[in-house]
């Protein structure tokens, strides 16, 4: 994408963010005082506030087994080679299950993290290689009210607790807002480390302006370096950028048999999407979206833009997603390669149904559940976090196997 098309971008946004309530690309223009490029926009603008029912229960029956409960917020698991899960609570703790059982006292070494409105410990992801180097990665919100954002860090767990924290990357600019910081934590093939910045929530116009971190997946060396081969957003971008555009990215993994990075996100009100995540993607936030805003006005009147990527799928109504995982395995028969997607809103487990790298279907598990995060195991089981939405100490993790 060319810097004239990215000014291009970033001025009808801004237009369309003043347009407000605009439902016509006139209305846009007029609002910014410029005209639009031919062919700049389009995309059928009724979709935003066309509402689809809702996916239906999941035939298969599961058996659930709770392996944690009375957590705050659980936003993130992890396995390890001695069979322990962590499970990182987002008020700042990090805890420990062993043998099927929760350790009562949380694991040492935590970081400080700013736990305010969505701010506070988010990811932990062990290194590839951690069996040799007891490497984790952990991200967080960091700073004050006035001056804060996501935050990685680089650290040592050797089982006990966690140790030698060494911090790798900080958003860019620091945003004085408690919403929309992404950060979940993905190793590509390639070696190279990915996480996921949300826009700040107030500052979504930033999702297209490449000389910040907002809205973004960013890529980086495991010791916080730019690898030389990532994208060029053009004179004055940052050079950690791997996308742009994206408003709260809160589900992200690899899945090795097609090669794909999936990445979903929030949408306001409607508009949540799955994307396959490329270099120098543009996904198009706020100029493009199936959703509208929480006041009913439209954020553009647009659903597809020029030099923008279009999602994999989206849902309107919002589910609001977080968490997401690649089914791969036997345990679950015929869920094999399927996209497993946890709900807030729409409350559930969501199972998109995959035939080779297309969608064919969707149903729903555990139906009126607050899904925070969705793992799939070594043993191929289905393991997920539960939370209360206002941080009641009800939180659990789950295992679910087929019955």
């Amino acid at each position: 994408m060319t810097p004239a098309i990215r000014r291009t971008l970033l001025a009808c946004c801004i237009a369309a963010l003043a347009a407000g309530c605009a439902d016509n690309d006139e209305a846009v223009a007029a609002a910014s005082g410029a005209s639009l490029p031919p062919g700049g926009g389009g995309g059928d603008a009724s979709l935003q506030k066309k509402l689809a029912p809702d996916a239906p229960e999941g035939e298969l029956a599961l058996n659930v087994e709770t392996l944690a409960d009375d957590l705050v917020n659980p936003w993130s698991i992890s396995f390890y080679p001695d069979g322990t899960l962590l499970v990182t609570e987002r008020p700042g703790r990090i805890r420990a299950i062993r043998n099927g059982v929760l350790d009562p006292d949380p694991v040492p070494g935590a970081p400080e993290v700013l736990a305010w409105n969505q701010g506070g410990l988010f990811d932990i992801l062990p290194h590839p290689n951690y069996q040799d180097n007891n490497v984790v990665f952990i991200s967080y919100a960091h700073g004050t009210e006035d001056a804060n954002g996501l935050r990685v860090a680089r650290a040592i767990f050797d089982g006990e607790a966690i140790s030698d924290l060494e911090v790798i990357y900080d958003t860019k600019p620091p945003k004085d807002t408690g919403h929309h910081f992404g950060g979940r934590l993905v190793w590509g093939p390639d070696g190279k480390l990915y996480f996921t910045m949300g826009e700040g929530s107030r500052y979504k116009e930033k999702a297209q302006d490449m000389t910040t971190s907002y809205g973004a997946v960013i890529r980086l060396n495991e010791d916080g370096s730019i690898p030389e081969d990532n994208p060029d957003f053009g004179e004055g971008s940052l050079p950690e950028l791997y996308s742009k555009g994206h408003r709260n990215p809160q589900g992200f993994t690899y899945d090795g048999a097609r090669g794909v990075l999936w990445e979903h996100e929030h949408g306001a009100m409607g508009g949540d999407e799955i994307n396959i995540i490329k270099p120098g993607a543009n996904y198009g936030w706020p100029i493009a979206t199936y959703g509208i805003d929480y006041n009913g006005a439209r954020v553009t009147p647009f659903t597809e833009y020029e030099g923008t990527t279009q999602p994999f799928k989206y849902w309107t109504p919002s589910i609001a997603p977080s968490g997401l995982a690649v089914y791969r395995g036997d345990l679950f028969d015929g869920w094999d390669g399927d996209l497993l997607v946890g709900a807030m809103a729409r409350t559930a487990l969501h199972r998109v149904i995959m035939d080779g790298d297309k969608e064919i279907g969707e149903e729903r598990y555990l139906i009126g559940e607050r899904i925070r995060d969705v793992r799939v195991g070594p043993d191929g089981a289905v393991y997920v976090t539960t939370e209360d939405r206002g941080g009641a100490p009800i939180g659990k993790v789950l295992r679910l196997t087929p019955q």
